[in-house]
């Protein structure tokens, strides 16, 4: 890495940082009504408790020596499982709000338990919740498993946080589902953090029978979703058992989870994630290959955010583990000098945020200027967002978030 370019990085990390001690304030609410803890919402044009944006915007706090938001998350939506193990992925003041049917949370439960657990050094405090935790992965299993490959599948895009993933169904009216990359590696990530719980907690056959669980699911994502010939993972039709061959956000998941042997990783993170004409931008890495018939950089917030093509940060944090994990630094650094400058340009000119780009042009996207405050400031989105300050400070101080499970 040239001399420049660690002085920018340094640069641009102290800027971050310094702006988010400031804005990251704003995602923490005061308990209140139905949720007993402290809760993080995505701050601005969301009011509510979601899961993924909790649990990343938790692990944020995490990193800052803050662990107990991370615990609050967890509390507040184990409160919400009911005796099936089915919990909202969203809750509200006045209790969980169910969304297009009854779907459960994204598999982030198990994983944020034993990071918050991790960072207060105390694995006591899960012991009563143990077997709710357990009763979640259990329902998840019966609800979203393909009984025939292992593999897990959402209802609908909507339920991944990719909302119209064109590699999935997003409209209400398409009833096909697929075997899917993001939710299988996710799942494959519930399952370590629950055998590690389940070791923390002195249930040793419970440990042992999750990490066979995980060995299991690991197998099938690699035998069913991986396309040797594209050299990538693709979505998988339930109905038909064919390759639905859409280069998506989703696609790259399991490099997240290292589950992908090394040799595939490189060949598909040189083939789709570096290069142009797929992800890579001007402005960071693309949510859909520019090659896709349906790529595109609107503005879109209702009835579901733009996952076509805009670069989202949190994406882009998501990609940079999956970088870090298969030997490309370079590249991670690229994704914080170049995410961080689009976040620190937003906020110099509206003071926040926005949940994603144009990633030809770097122009914020959603939410659009028209929704502003009582004083008529934009409302912006703060969130997940933050996790950019972590992709710099692994790069400039080697103190990385990787959400790995021990």
């Amino acid at each position: 890495m040239e001399t420049t370019n660690k002085v920018e990085l340094q640069e641009a990390y102290g800027m971050l940082k310094k702006e988010f001690e400031h804005l990251s304030t704003k995602v923490v609410q005061p308990a209140e009504g139905y949720l007993e803890y402290p809760y993080l919402i995505p701050a601005g044009f969301y009011k509510q408790m979601w899961d993924w944006d909790g649990f990343f915007m938790g692990n944020y706090f995490v990193s800052k020596g803050e662990p107990q938001y991370l615990k609050y998350w967890a509390l507040n939506l184990i409160k919400g499982i009911d005796d099936e193990g089915y919990v909202s992925g969203c809750a509200t003041t006045k209790g969980p709000r169910p969304i297009f049917g009854k779907f459960a949370m994204k598999p982030f439960l198990s994983q944020g338990v034993y990071l918050a657990s991790k960072g207060l050094n105390d694995f006591e405090w899960v012991k009563p919740y143990y077997d709710q935790i357990e009763r979640v992965i259990k329902y998840r299993e019966r609800t979203q498993q393909d009984s025939i490959t292992g593999l897990f599948f959402w209802d609908i895009a909507m339920q991944s946080g990719a909302d119209n993933n064109p590699a999935l169904n997003y409209f209400v009216e398409d009833k096909r589902s697929f075997l899917a990359p993001d939710v299988s590696a996710w799942q494959y990530k519930e399952y370590l953090a629950q055998s590690s719980l389940a070791q923390k907690l002195g249930k040793t056959d419970d440990a042992v029978y999750y990490q066979e669980k995980a060995r299991m699911l690991k197998k099938a994502i690699n035998d069913h979703l991986w396309s040797d010939e594209d050299s990538i993972y693709y979505t998988v039709d339930r109905e038909t058992g064919m390759f639905y061959k859409r280069v998506t956000f989703s696609s790259f998941l399991p490099l997240t989870a290292k589950i992908a042997h090394p040799s595939n990783a490189k060949k598909m993170i040189n083939k789709y994630l570096l290069a142009e004409n797929h992800m890579k931008a001007k402005y960071g890495f693309r949510t859909l290959s520019a090659s896709d018939p349906d790529y595109n950089n609107k503005n879109i917030i209702v009835p579901f955010s733009n996952w076509q093509g805009p670069v989202w940060p949190i994406a882009n944090y998501i990609y940079s583990i999956g970088l870090k994990n298969y030997g490309f630094n370079e590249e991670v650094a690229w994704v914080g000098q170049t995410v961080s400058n689009l976040l620190l340009s937003d906020i110099g000119k509206y003071k926040t945020t926005h949940e994603n780009y144009h990633a030809d042009t770097g122009v914020p996207l959603a939410p659009s200027d028209d929704h502003v405050d009582e004083n008529g400031n934009i409302v912006g989105f703060i969130s997940w967002n933050l996790c950019i300050e972590n992709v710099l400070d692994g790069v400039v101080n080697d103190n990385w978030m990787l959400l790995e499970i021990d």
